[in-house]
């Protein structure tokens, strides 16, 4: 009697899968992990998502660091980030997500491990040109985290209450802030701009038209030209964290982008366009003018 043997029809295809590529997403300095709620799922049916927690406010490893004295600047994020990818990935060349202070981050490192990065991507990145306004610091002074979180958004609908309540719960546990605190002071006016010329890899640069925490975004869009293969997007009636405001656009324009499938930026989308006020928007939609009926 011959022995029953299952057979596993899923066979066959194992020889023919391929790992995706990794794809890093770094926070900026107020955000954590789960700000990344809108853009992971999308962003995962192409490539291998990981979200490194090199700012754990409340974490003993932070609390470690500065209670031996040292800081927290973005040298020594960019050594976390290192660490991360190094242990824990190891599957480089890397494309590379920054938002925020994210931004500074994922630069540096390029520009550290240029041959540990496939694809940079910068959504309203500091630290690329001239100061910035942080109502982070006056929203923890006064206690007003309604300003902290409305200073994010250009549409108000963000800014709920549900957010506003997590925030505040952040900032009632004393270690939370202290290390939130601690980092604005060790990367407050830091710059990058320097970088920008050095980092030969292919970059998208999102930025939004009503951004209050980048004090200057045409100035930042103008410095940013200098970068050798930069690509640059500013979303209309968009604040400083696109990939929740217009997370559906930015998920779209990312992903052909890092597949190398962005042939054209929308008209209505082009950086020039921005930084030419004269031209009047309300006739033109996300992908150009419209069609003149005869």
């Amino acid at each position: 009697m011959k022995p029953k043997v299952r057979k596993f029809s899923f066979l066959p295809r194992l020889h023919s899968y391929r790992s995706s590529e990794p794809l890093i997403l770094v926070n900026g300095l107020a955000e954590q992990a789960e700000s990344w709620f809108a853009n992971r799922v999308a962003w995962s049916r192409h490539f291998d998502v990981k979200i490194p927690e090199i700012l754990v406010y409340n974490g003993a490893e932070l609390r470690r660091h500065l209670d031996s004295g040292g800081e927290i600047t973005v040298d020594y994020l960019v050594d976390r980030l290192a660490i991360f990818l190094d242990q824990f990935v190891q599957k480089p060349p890397y494309n590379l997500i920054g938002s925020s202070l994210g931004g500074q981050i994922i630069l540096t490192y390029a520009a550290r491990y240029p041959d540990k990065v496939s694809k940079l991507v910068f959504l309203c990145p500091s630290g690329m040109h001239g100061d910035e306004n942080l109502p982070v610091i006056e929203g923890v002074r006064r206690s007003n985290y309604d300003l902290l979180v409305s200073s994010v958004f250009h549409n108000k609908r963000f800014a709920n209450q549900d957010l506003v309540d997590s925030i505040e719960a952040k900032f009632q546990d004393r270690e939370w802030k202290k290390s939130v605190l601690r980092t604005l002071r060790g990367t407050l006016g830091h710059s990058v701009s320097h970088l920008l010329e050095s980092v030969p890899h292919p970059s998208l640069f999102i930025w939004g038209t009503d951004d209050r925490v980048i004090a200057d975004v045409k100035g930042a869009i103008r410095a940013v030209d200098g970068m050798i293969a930069s690509r640059q997007v500013v979303i209309p009636k968009c604040g400083h964290a696109p990939q929740i405001e217009k997370a559906r656009l930015v998920n779209h324009l990312v992903s052909l982008f890092l597949r190398d499938k962005l042939k054209s930026i929308p008209p209505a989308l082009e950086a020039a366009r921005f930084l030419e006020p004269e031209r009047d928007e309300r006739h033109f939609g996300i992908f150009g003018p419209p069609v003149q009926k005869r």
